[in-house]
């Protein structure tokens, strides 16, 4: 069986991006990015493919898909098998949870992120900024109370579950700013640093 030819529309300063190119590495799936969105624009190729003017979109021959979730879904039943993607549909659900929950985690860091990492000193909000940080942190002693009690958000094992607060992680510990402690999460964040893929997809300046 020749291997799929896969490929992902995106720039990689994107967290819904780099969601899907460490998932993509994680498969062992050969694959060409795309710069796309930002700074690149977007062509009129691209928005035939997505007219949201959001990014990423993937294409494998098969099916032309976009919104991030749902692709790293697609990918594990489709090049994952039952490793990534659990025939029992409760093991299946508990790991869709966390990947449904970081989008509300999302929404708290973007001010900390947008001034940290894209906005000069002197524009900053800083009320803003510390309404985001102290949302971040209402979200993540939920999630550290959850790996007190298991070693990933997919169960028992590494799986998708852990991809998007993945990304997330890396930028909440490479941000610059005083942050409580979370002994569980640091210590689930710890194991995903050691992933190929993620430093390779995940662990860049962010931008």
């Amino acid at each position: 069986m020749s291997e799929p030819f896969f490929t992902i529309w995106g720039r990689l300063n994107s967290h819904n991006v780099k969601k899907v190119a460490w998932f993509a590495e994680e498969l062992g799936l050969k694959y060409q990015r795309n710069d796309i969105g930002g700074k690149f624009g977007f062509t009129d190729e691209y928005l035939g493919k997505n007219p949201n003017r959001l990014i990423p979109t993937i294409e494998d021959g098969k099916v032309v898909l976009w919104e991030s979730n749902a692709i790293l879904r697609y990918m594990a039943a489709e090049y994952g098998g039952g490793a990534w993607f659990p025939s029992d549909p409760i093991d299946r659900a508990l790991a869709d949870r966390w990947m449904d929950w970081q989008f509300a985690y999302a929404d708290a860091q973007r001010a900390a992120f947008l001034a940290f990492a894209r906005t000069p000193q002197d524009q900053w909000d800083h009320d803003a900024i510390a309404r985001s940080v102290d949302a971040c942190a209402k979200h993540l002693a939920v999630l550290d109370r959850y790996l007190g009690e298991k070693p990933w958000l997919s169960g028992s094992q590494f799986g998708i579950g852990d991809i998007p607060m993945g990304v997330y992680a890396y930028t909440w510990f490479s941000l610059r700013f005083d942050k409580p402690e979370f002994a569980a999460v640091s210590d689930w964040y710890a194991r995903i640093c050691k992933r190929p893929g993620f430093a390779e997809q995940v662990m860049i300046p962010l931008t």
